[in-house]
């Protein structure tokens, strides 16, 4: 059985075993692996190993099996989170306009906020529309990581977090640490208190929030599922959208070829097909 382990690493790491994570990541989280990812797995894995104080792969595999609490640890150490404040920032300019033309929006959905600088983006948006903190707007902030929404949840961030953040919000929407939080900034407690964080699977058949939405951030999440994953997701998301409420993508996403889901209305933005046949507005 060939070994994949990456020369020098102390642990077997054989095919079977890549096999094997790819299988359960995709069965516990609709994630399809790339054959590319030998080495990523790896080294994220053999931290689980460590922590468990396992003999290696195999025994970390049956561990994972028997052991219904630690599939959530697996996603975790395998799942990507990369995200900006204003990450795309055409996406909140579509954010501006739609509030503006659509006075009574209730809901938005943050479907992948990772450690939280996307919701909070979004939180800053609907705060400067309105004026205030109080809003009557919901903002869910959900991943299906755990440990990335707990660091959300802080709001706490390396100062560098926030450098391409403009002054004048820096001054509105952070406070910046003293002593031992010194090189760090905190969401000021008003915006934190805009988000309500969930942990959501996007395969389960169920989803624990409140429903319609108005505007769904899903960026560059769906890459990680095949096409029938991504077509059974969008099919359930666009179920939870108002008449004409977004969906707006990742710049590595292209929908068009579900053209009876979405159809698109600007860069990476769509509004679902429902039977209408009055025109879209483009954003």
């Amino acid at each position: 059985m060939s070994d994949l382990r990456p020369l020098g690493k102390e642990y077997v790491f054989t095919l079977a075993h890549f096999k094997a994570v790819k299988t359960l990541l995709y069965q516990f989280a609709g994630i399809k692996l790339a054959d590319s990812k030998d080495a990523m797995v790896y080294s994220r894995l053999v931290r689980r190993i460590r922590a468990l104080k396992l003999s290696g792969f195999t025994a970390y595999l049956e561990y994972l099996q028997a052991n219904e609490c630690e599939h959530q640890e697996f996603i975790n150490a395998l799942t990507t989170n990369q995200t900006a404040f204003f990450r795309e920032p055409h996406h909140f300019e579509v954010l501006k306009r739609y509030l503006q033309t659509h006075p009574h929006t209730k809901r938005i959905w943050c479907a992948a906020s990772s450690t939280g600088e996307e919701p909070y983006s979004i939180a800053m948006v609907v705060a400067e529309h309105f004026g205030r903190f109080n809003t009557p707007i919901e903002i869910i902030a959900s991943d299906i990581d755990s440990a990335v929404l707990k660091k959300a949840q802080t709001g706490i961030y390396p100062i560098e977090r926030i450098e391409t953040v403009s002054d004048e919000r820096k001054t509105l929407f952070f406070q910046r640490g003293k002593g031992a939080k010194l090189g760090q900034v905190r969401v000021i407690p008003e915006l934190k208190q805009m988000l309500q964080f969930t942990r959501i699977n996007l395969v389960d058949s169920f989803w624990s929030i409140k429903t319609p939405v108005d505007i769904i951030f899903c960026r560059n999440v769906m890459i990680y599922f095949d096409k029938a994953t991504q077509e059974a997701i969008l099919k359930h998301m666009v179920l939870s959208l108002t008449e004409e409420g977004l969906y707006i993508a990742g710049h590595s996403e292209n929908f068009n070829m579900f053209p009876q889901i979405l159809t698109p209305v600007g860069q990476t933005t769509y509004q679902a097909v429902k039977g209408k046949t009055s025109a879209k507005t483009e954003y």
